[in-house]
């Protein structure tokens, strides 16, 4: 960010909280900083030093990672469990998939190549929020343009941007992470409504996230926005009879102050659509099915609760998916040494749906494209499939990334298939832990609506992730060497005591005399 005088910066806060309709709770905690009439650096301008910064409650860690490497935009997501869409719904964040993913969107400049600011920036950020992010190098990265577009605007400097996208399906989010990220708020966890972040309730959540976004847009300035999201079971703690819930129940605590810096502090809840309930206290406003709260004109200690009459009921169209599209992804094939990749969508709306497919596999899976099928209800629909993108993996050097355009009719399935080859590895290659498996990257799905010049038209909030893989490979039985170094050991110890004894020991007849009778 471009600075040397001291900038406007604003900073907003907002939770929100849905009840889904399997009795499970979906919050939200949004933690927004704008630096207003600002723009990212020049990567033109790397070569030389930089400004000073001022900031005042813009992070200032995040800040200097960012103009280090002029990144203009960045998305970094840390997730544990798979997101349920056919129940959840889509989120209200796009990066649910499972583990970690980073991308970021840099202009290529001359002085340092994006690649190696791109090595600088994950290192970066993996001693900053203390995650394997150092883990996501060249055989992990890829530059899928056409399924991440820019969420903000991009500066006109005459120089080409590229994307770099990377992910770890392995990487959990832990408190570890999340301490970090409350460093990086005004206020810490000590006030507003970041002191609902209690991480022993978000991490028993049965889904949980946080993630960190930086943009720019050409209007206001740079914005960063910090995260977090979760999905609680109040049904868990009633004994599956109540949905009742409140934020003592959900977060084991209450919000007893605001925050100062905060230029709003803001608790939207949906209201339920069925059913007699109650929410309490009186919200501040009510509108279109929210009911919302303004921390500072609120009693403290606010904790906002929704109590039902009835008992919980699982509704009758409680399998009937929420979205208009589902997926089943899976890895078929009981061989070490070959499978095939399966892929099922399904098409719920009465229209045609468009959607853009990304695959991006480690070196570990070798894609078979000449036995790609796709079926369309059974039936044989190779037309189906456009505009495909290929970019072969490199063993022990970069993944292989599969792009193309699927359109579903209303109401089909689709199954893709292909067939694959797992690599062999080098028994140095394998970790040094528990073998459990190799966790492959969840695929990715852009919905889009064709316009007529040919180009697509992303729908917002739609893109969708599948629950990640695991691949068994061959793997060396690493107690053979346990083995053979006992055995060894044991008859080195044996031969070299035997003889030891004969060349150390002094060997003596003693006589005895009988005694007379």
């Amino acid at each position: 960010m471009r600075a040397g005088c001291p900038q406007e910066e604003q900073f907003d806060e907002q939770l929100t909280i849905k009840s889904l309709r399997d009795g499970r709770v979906a919050s939200k905690f949004a933690f927004t900083t704008i630096l207003k009439d600002v723009s990212p650096r020049d990567p033109r301008s790397l070569g030389t030093d930089d400004v000073s910064q001022h900031y005042t409650v813009f992070p200032l860690a995040l800040g200097q990672i960012l103009r280090e490497y002029a990144v203009t935009e960045l998305h970094l997501s840390l997730n544990a469990g798979n997101w349920n869409y056919d129940r959840w719904g889509y989120p209200e964040e796009n990066g649910v998939g499972t583990g970690a993913e980073l991308w970021a969107w840099m202009g290529d400049a001359t002085h340092s190549s994006v690649d190696k600011r791109w090595k600088g920036l994950r290192n970066a950020l993996a001693g900053l929020f203390c995650a394997s992010l150092g883990s996501l190098d060249e055989q992990r990265t890829t530059s899928p343009a056409q399924s991440f577009v820019p969420e903000g605007n991009l500066p006109d400097w005459g120089v080409p941007y590229q994307i770099r996208h990377a992910s770890l399906p392995s990487e959990n989010v832990c408190t570890e992470n999340l301490t970090p990220f409350l460093k990086l708020l005004p206020c810490k966890s000590l006030s507003g409504i970041a002191s609902l972040l209690n991480p022993h309730r978000l991490f028993d959540a049965d889904w949980h996230g946080m993630s960190v976004h930086v943009l720019w847009r050409e209007e206001q300035g740079v914005e960063i926005r910090l995260t977090f999201q979760s999905i609680s079971d109040p049904l868990r703690y009633s004994h599956g009879t109540k949905q009742d819930w409140s934020f003592r129940t959900l977060f084991d605590r209450t919000i007893s102050k605001t925050c100062p810096v905060a230029h709003t502090s803001r608790v939207e809840v949906t209201l339920p659509s069925d059913g007699a309930y109650s929410i309490a206290p009186e919200p501040s406003a009510v509108g279109a099915g929210l009911a919302s709260y303004h921390i500072v004109n609120t009693t403290k200690p606010l904790d906002i609760s929704v109590q039902w009459a009835d008992t919980f009921v699982y509704p009758v169209d409680f399998d009937v998916p929420t979205t208009p599209l589902s997926v089943q992804r899976t890895l078929r094939g009981s061989s070490q040494a070959h499978g095939r990749l399966s892929v099922v969508l399904t098409n719920h709306q009465a229209g045609p749906l468009h959607v853009v497919y990304l695959e991006t596999m480690p070196w570990l899976i070798q894609f078979f494209l000449h036995t790609l099928k796709i079926h369309i209800d059974g039936v044989r629909r190779d037309d189906a499939m456009s505009d495909v993108t290929y970019i072969p993996a490199v063993p022990h050097g970069q993944p292989a990334t599969f792009q193309c355009v699927l359109s579903i009719p209303p109401g089909a399935t689709m199954d893709l298939s292909m067939d694959v080859a797992k690599s062999f590895l080098r028994y140095t290659e394998h970790p040094p832990d528990a073998q459990r498996g190799w966790d492959l990257p969840p695929a990715i799905l852009t919905p889009f609506e064709p316009v007529q010049n040919g180009s697509k038209k992303e729908a917002p909030n739609r893109r969708m992730y599948t629950p990640t893989l695991l691949v068994d490979l061959a793997t060396p039985d690493f107690s053979m060497p346990y083995n053979v170094i006992i055995f060894t050991c044991s008859l080195i110890a044996f031969l070299f005591g035997s003889v030891f004894n004969l060349l150390s020991r002094k060997f003596v007849v003693v006589r005895i005399k009988e005694k007379d009778e």
